[in-house]
């Protein structure tokens, strides 16, 4: 296959590895520029500045961003977190670049790596659930990842049953309660005291109530989502990643307990972590960017 470079815009930060079939040969990251004017061509300079440092030659280029994608127009349709709308990434990548460009979905990119080399490897009907700054999904359904126009995966707006406003405008969302980012804003209003997720984590660990209050929160919503997917796609496999997965079992073994209340007669997957990191974005961009040219 050669080297190719994967590309992973993200919330926080963007991603870049430079592999040659399935082995990574190094990888860097900068912060992603913050929402407002001009965004995108910001990105657009964070990414060729990656790209540049990683591979000045010609080697293929894939570039994955969040929101909706579409990923046959090659358009960033809309992104919550980084403010855009119906952006031409594809054509604007072809202009930056004179080599081969890719352009795609990070959480669906994601779950294609996931399930190539992954945590969902070996399974037709998979789940791949990043919980990061926000939550999205992947669908692997008869082993080809589904996007439905790039509207499908978006579990994180589905409504789970509580009050809390989400940056989508409704309430009820289940990335307002069980994402990262909102298991820190939470918890921080709860005590006024200041703390990232992973931090939370550490006190769910030592026993503080206010944080088990606000964990326990986060994972029965997730289990509700989960129990709605297990009922309507039945995946064997549900490989949870993003910044949150590295909880390990202080995450993973309430959530198959919660999902195995609110489950039958229907089929049980398998909870498991992922197993590439952080770099299950761009891993999967750069497998994007190997794919034979139509």
């Amino acid at each position: 296959m050669g080297l190719v470079v994967g590309v992973d815009v993200g919330g926080t930060a963007t991603k870049a590895v430079l592999v040659d079939g399935p082995r990574v040969v190094a990888e860097t990251s900068r912060p992603t520029p913050r929402p407002g004017p001009g965004v995108v061509e910001r990105v657009l300079d964070v990414v060729s500045g990656l790209v540049a440092e990683l591979d000045p030659g010609r080697s293929p280029v894939g570039v994955v961003v969040p929101g909706i994608v579409d990923e046959a127009r090659g358009a960033g349709v809309w992104s919550e977190n980084l403010g855009w709308r119906d952006v031409p990434f594809a054509a604007l990548l072809a202009e930056r670049f004179a080599r081969p460009v890719a352009f795609g979905h990070d959480v669906r990119a994601g779950g294609l790596a996931e399930a190539a080399a992954g945590g969902g490897r070996g399974a037709r009907d998979a789940l791949f659930l990043p919980v990061g700054t926000g939550i999205a999904a992947a669908l692997v359904l008869g082993g080809r990842v589904h996007d439905a126009g790039g509207y499908a995966g978006e579990i994180g707006h589905v409504d789970v049953g509580h009050g809390e406003p989400c940056a989508c405008g409704r309430t009820g969302c289940l990335e307002a309660v069980a994402s990262a980012s909102a298991i820190a804003r939470r918890f921080t209003a709860r005590t006024g005291r200041r703390a990232r997720a992973v931090d939370v984590a550490g006190l769910v660990a030592a026993g503080d109530a206010d944080a088990r209050a606000v964990w326990r929160d986060a994972v029965e919503a997730l289990a509700l989502a989960l129990a709605w997917t297990a009922g309507v796609l039945a995946p064997e496999v549900v490989v949870v990643g993003g910044g949150l997965s590295a909880a390990g079992g202080l995450l993973l073994d309430p959530l198959a307990e919660a999902l195995g209340r609110r489950l039958t007669f229907q089929r049980r997957p398998r909870l498991v972590a992922a197993e590439l990191g952080g770099l299950a974005g761009c891993r999967g961009a750069a497998l994007l960017a190997a794919r034979p040219r139509r």
